[in-house]
């Protein structure tokens, strides 16, 4: 990403932040959305937004689309019909810059090919930011975001020596020292134990308050029911339930989703929604 310095040498004025969005508000959707990866057919025709403020977790089978749909919303992927919106403009209408500050996308894995050091990594969030105002708020958003995802204690430790749950609590630092009013995050708790799962669903759920638009694809149910405002159940490239989880996490529908028999009860204690595989009783 240019530097001031480089901006000016090229003559141009550096990108323009966003305006905060009003909480509510739509700041990304999906029309009709179509894509193809050769002859299969990976979405059909989504229609979908994500809000201001609101959780969103996108769930699924295997396969369902979840990672494209997120893709697209992304601006990474060019649809073969219909369109992905980022704020009033087409995703990919927006210039690389313009896009890198309005959203912050997290992929399923982190890879890097030079031994750069934990922090060198999380500072790589800001980038989209130099040349702006916000440019002087660098170490206090950096130092932030290692501190909430609690990777500050080894900031010097060349990214991959880490783990695979210790790299992905780094990549979700770069994505949060970003600062971006979307957030898009693939699996983010895939790698992790159960303690910074937690974690990681509470610092969507706190970005969220603050005003920040969260998409998540998650795996676990469990999470899906505890900490989002809503969620979006894709099967074979649609979207099949959307809304509040408490509403569309049923088990008849997610028996027949997920081809596998399920129930929805209530914990006995906090009453909160818990979906678990029917299992077979295991006596002895």
């Amino acid at each position: 990403m240019p530097s001031v310095r480089a901006w000016a040498r090229q003559g141009a004025a550096p990108p323009e932040p966003p305006v905060a969005a009003r909480a509510g508000s739509t700041v990304a959707s999906a029309h009709g959305l179509t894509v193809r990866h050769g002859d299969r057919t990976v979405l059909h025709g989504v229609e979908l937004s994500l809000a201001a403020g609101e959780l969103l977790a996108l769930v699924g089978p295997n396969g369902a689309g979840k990672s494209t749909l997120l893709a697209a919303l992304a601006g990474d992927l060019a649809p073969d019909a219909g369109e992905a919106r980022l704020g009033d403009r087409r995703c990919l209408d927006w210039p690389a810059p313009e896009l890198a500050l309005r959203r912050a996308v997290l992929p399923q894995s982190a890879e890097l090919a030079f031994p750069f050091t934990v922090e060198e990594v999380v500072r790589m969030g800001r980038a989209p930011w130099a040349g702006t105002d916000a440019e002087d708020e660098d170490a206090e958003a950096v130092a932030e975001a290692m501190a909430d995802t609690e990777v500050g204690e080894f900031a010097g430790r060349p990214f991959s020596s880490l783990s695979g749950g210790e790299r992905a609590r780094v990549a979700l630092a770069r994505v949060l020292a970003q600062r971006a009013p979307v957030l898009l995050l693939d699996e983010p708790t895939a790698a992790l134990d159960l303690r910074h799962q937690e974690l990681v669903l509470r610092l969507c759920r706190e970005r969220a308050a603050e005003g920040t638009a969260v998409a998540v694809v998650l795996h676990d149910l469990g999470l899906a029911a505890a900490y989002a405002d809503r969620a979006a159940v894709l099967d074979g490239g649609r979207v099949a339930l959307d809304g509040p989880p408490d509403e569309v996490f049923t088990a008849e529908a997610l028996s027949r989703i997920y081809q596998q028999p399920v129930e929805v009860v209530r914990h006995p204690r906090t009453a909160a929604r818990l979906v678990l595989p029917v299992r077979d009783r295991r006596d002895g």
